[in-house]
């Protein structure tokens, strides 16, 4: 599961885009913690450490012990970041205040083990999602779902409910949704396709032949 990662987050008062831009330039992300019952508070975590937080993290999907300052913690739930298009700075992040009997969503990175076998037989693995989103409480939160796609012949298909979650984690997604495939090579399909085409052909010559003889 994933252990919350203690964040130092201070209050802050000023408000307006001018004193904004300096926080930054001290630093400092400008950010919000909502949710949990309580009004929103306007604070700042240092941009270093956060930053350094998400390098390190296996997806944006994170929990955090906000460090108050005075003993005051709050268990949160990083709910969005806000990027410069252009420089891709970090301008401002949400946090949810959650406790441990709140539900929340994540998105989460897959990952799948097992050679198919279908792979070994000349097959091509297709992963169609590296992501599904799931709902969960924050001390059933994983760090990533893992599929085996070992079984999965040529033509197979794994589905999202095939998939073995964790417990207490619930796929978002549709039971039907395909998260991987296993197809047949280009050249198994071209060697296919000029196969069918010979036959068509020796198919053909053979119905001339018969209807030149006939006619003879």
């Amino acid at each position: 599961m994933a252990k919350p990662q203690t964040l130092k987050a201070e209050e802050r008062a000023r408000t307006g885009s001018g004193v904004l831009k300096q926080m930054r330039r001290e630093g400092y992300i400008p950010s919000v913690v909502y949710g949990g019952g309580s009004d929103n508070r306007n604070v700042k975590v240092h941009a270093k450490t956060f930053t350094d937080m998400l390098n390190h993290a296996v997806s944006d999907s994170i929990l955090v012990t906000l460090d108050l300052g005075d003993s005051n913690t709050q268990l949160a739930f990083l709910q969005d970041v806000q990027h410069n298009a252009i420089t891709g700075e970090i301008l401002h992040v949400d946090f949810l205040a959650v406790n441990q009997d709140t539900s929340i969503n994540a998105t989460l990175p897959l990952e799948l083990t097992g050679e198919p076998e279908g792979v070994k037989a000349g097959g091509l693995l297709e992963q169609m999602l590296h992501g599904i989103e799931i709902s969960c409480l924050p001390n059933d939160l994983p760090e990533n779902v893992i599929a085996d796609v070992s079984a999965l012949e040529i033509g197979d298909a794994l589905h999202i409910g095939a998939i073995k979650f964790p417990e207490g984690v619930t796929p978002t997604l549709g039971e039907d949704v395909v998260v991987a495939i296993v197809a047949k090579t280009r050249t198994a399909q071209s060697e296919e396709a000029e196969d069918g085409e010979g036959e068509g052909a020796e198919a053909a010559e053979g119905e001339t032949a018969t209807a030149e003889a006939s006619a003879e």
